[in-house]
């Protein structure tokens, strides 16, 4: 016989199952829309009435070594961020290094009513803003009753 048995509350028994594969194989995300630990750049995803807003959190890149690109509702953000160690540091060896460097890629699942033809982003302070305007057809509008 297994060990796993499935009752009747599906969710109790994804909980279970989640926390079995931890006990074996190390924790999950919390959430299964959680990114992983220590992913660069961190990620604000919000929405307004006209447009989807991500703040990709980017410090010390140059903006123009930034790469953005959208296909198929994928919006991808990569690029490389330089080492902090200076040149002349070449013979020193780091007691703790916290500070993420090298090439790095994160992709964004856009909703459907974005709108890939209406992008716009700038980089104003270590943090790359991008706007995802959304189709007219996903907009809200108000309704008249008679």
């Amino acid at each position: 016989m297994s060990d796993y048995y499935f009752g009747t509350d599906l969710f109790a028994e994804l909980d279970r199952l989640q926390r079995h594969m931890s006990s074996r194989f190390g924790a999950f995300p919390s959430s299964i829309r959680s990114s992983r630990l220590g992913a660069f750049p961190s990620l604000n995803i919000g929405v307004t009435d006209d447009a989807i807003e991500i703040v990709a959190f980017a410090p010390g890149i140059d903006p123009s070594k930034l790469e953005l690109s959208i296909d198929k509702g994928l919006l991808t953000i990569a690029g490389e961020r330089p080492s902090a160690r200076a040149a002349s540091d070449e013979g020193a060896r780091a007691y703790a290094q916290e500070r993420f460097n090298g090439t790095f890629r994160r992709v964004v699942e856009l909703p459907q009513q974005a709108d890939p033809d209406n992008v716009q982003a700038r980089y104003v302070d270590g943090c790359l803003l991008i706007t995802v305007g959304k189709r007219e057809a996903s907009k809200p509008r108000a309704i008249t009753v008679q």
